[in-house]
């Protein structure tokens, strides 16, 4: 969609070059520059509270990994000192 609006290239061209189609392309770019001329860059109240909630998820999802990441340390760790424990 930007290099139909940023180049000034024909929606056809940009579309055989993405291997998408045309319609399609054509469609989002109209849609882009409807919202565009009609000053609609602001979110909506639906759509800022689904981001209020994709923030928190996101933010969950990296404490979940960060524990993950040290227990998964901790379990390795572990491993190895019973390893070394046997070995002896």
């Amino acid at each position: 969609m930007k290099l139909v609006i940023n180049t000034g290239r024909a929606v056809a061209t940009v579309a055989r070059g993405l291997g998408i189609n045309e319609a399609t392309l054509g469609r989002w770019v109209n849609s882009f520059e409807g919202r565009q001329d009609a000053g609609d860059g602001a979110l909506s109240e639906t759509e800022r509270a689904e981001l209020a909630r994709l923030r928190r998820e996101n933010s969950e999802l990296k404490m979940d990994r960060a524990f993950l990441k040290e227990a998964s340390l901790f379990f390795a760790q572990e491993a190895s000192d019973t390893n070394e424990k046997r070995s002896h």
